[in-house]
């Protein structure tokens, strides 16, 4: 029997599904105009946080957990912010770290304010998901090594962004 854990880790698997088709998408479009990965290494260890992640809630939630309505309202808030994040980088939207000197910085939507808008988005929902449904030890374990990836991340991003050449040069 499957409970509303199980049946938000399916529909949250299928978002993720689609946004990676998305993002292949955006990938070779950007590579193809010049466009250089970095931080290949890491991003399999991405992969399989988020997966373990999804598979760690339908496995370990019990069917009968009960849910904190409101914190499913807040993952529910947390998914426009991820439309929202994806609408605003356009066809710079990806999975994957991939820059180029003649790319420009996206600085509207959400990034008007914030750096790295996607890395607060997935922090909370990472947390989030789980403690609705009363999994704190799942909640600590998945943002702790969630941490530990976006700390490498971050830094091989900034790298990536830092050499691009006219700062000026911005999509508003």
């Amino acid at each position: 029997m499957l409970g509303l854990a199980q049946w938000i880790v399916f529909a949250v698997g299928g978002l993720r599904i689609a946004e990676l088709v998305l993002a292949h998408s955006n990938t070779r479009n950007l590579l193809a105009r010049g466009g250089q990965e970095f931080g290949r290494r890491h991003y399999p260890l991405f992969v399989l946080l988020h997966g373990g992640w999804l598979a760690v809630m339908f496995i370990a939630i019990p069917a009968n957990s009960p849910s904190n309505t409101l914190l499913l309202l807040g993952f529910v808030a947390l998914q426009f912010c991820r439309l929202w994040i994806i609408a605003s980088l356009g066809p710079y939207w990806t999975t994957r770290i991939i820059s180029a000197p003649e790319f420009p910085r996206v600085v509207r939507g959400p990034y008007r304010w914030v750096k790295h808008p996607n890395y607060i988005v997935v922090t909370a929902e990472i947390a989030v998901l789980p403690i609705a449904f009363e999994a704190w030890e799942i909640a600590v374990l998945f943002s702790a090594l969630n941490g530990g990836l976006l700390i490498w991340r971050i830094k091989i991003e900034e790298h990536a962004l830092a050499q691009r050449q006219d700062a000026a040069l911005k999509i508003v």
